[in-house]
């Protein structure tokens, strides 16, 4: 039997408003985001999905809030790690390092932030992570972050992070990949908004 993981990305925190990089920073969701994510409904054909969330607490609460459930925590689903650049802005940094910016984007999976993690990193740490999913025959909802959510497509499609994206990323909205037994997630998407489920 085929198992099926539904990524949901937190609601938005003051971090997310400024367009700063968060990573690992436990930035909470904020009194707008909170509100947002009062919002959302799980469509009936979700309800009954195993929980899984980032330790961090804007994850967290965003799968409480939703779910009506403390979630199971996994370590593995925290976000990149963005090392010394975590509080940036990506426009700042472009503006201050210039070509060396433009460098390290042209990395694509092996962009990477100075004491930070790459892409490529978040996939070889969600690969156990997605294998015990797999094994354990549950279809499991996730709360996590963008870069999670990112990390997954561009391993699902192949994607090298350069060019366009295969989809544009929005909020209130489940991604809906089956996993190989190996815990690889399959090219085909399935793309839930919880903004229109109906309660």
């Amino acid at each position: 039997m085929s198992v099926t993981i539904g990524l949901i990305r937190h609601g938005p925190t003051a971090w997310n408003r400024d367009r700063r990089l968060q990573g690992r920073s436990d930035i909470p969701l904020d009194t707008a985001g909170r509100q947002a994510v009062f919002t959302w409904r799980l469509p009936p054909s979700l309800r009954a999905w195993h929980i899984l969330s980032s330790p961090l607490s804007r994850a967290r609460e965003t799968a409480e809030i939703v779910t009506g459930a403390k979630p199971e925590i996994d370590d593995r689903l925290i976000e990149t790690d963005f090392g010394e650049w975590e509080g940036e802005t990506l426009s700042a940094l472009r503006q201050q390092l210039g070509p060396e910016m433009k460098a390290r984007e042209d990395r694509g999976r092996d962009f990477c932030a100075p004491g930070g993690e790459s892409p490529n990193d978040l996939i070889n740490r969600l690969t156990p992570c997605y294998e015990d999913i797999a094994k354990s025959g549950r279809n499991t909802l996730i709360f996590c972050h963008k870069g999670i959510i990112r990390a997954t497509m561009a391993w699902a499609t192949g994607w090298n992070m350069l060019g366009k994206a295969p989809m544009k990323l929005h909020p209130a909205t489940a991604y809906i990949y089956t996993l190989s037994p190996s815990g690889a997630p399959q090219p085909i998407c399935d793309v839930v908004s919880l903004a229109e489920a109906k309660p």
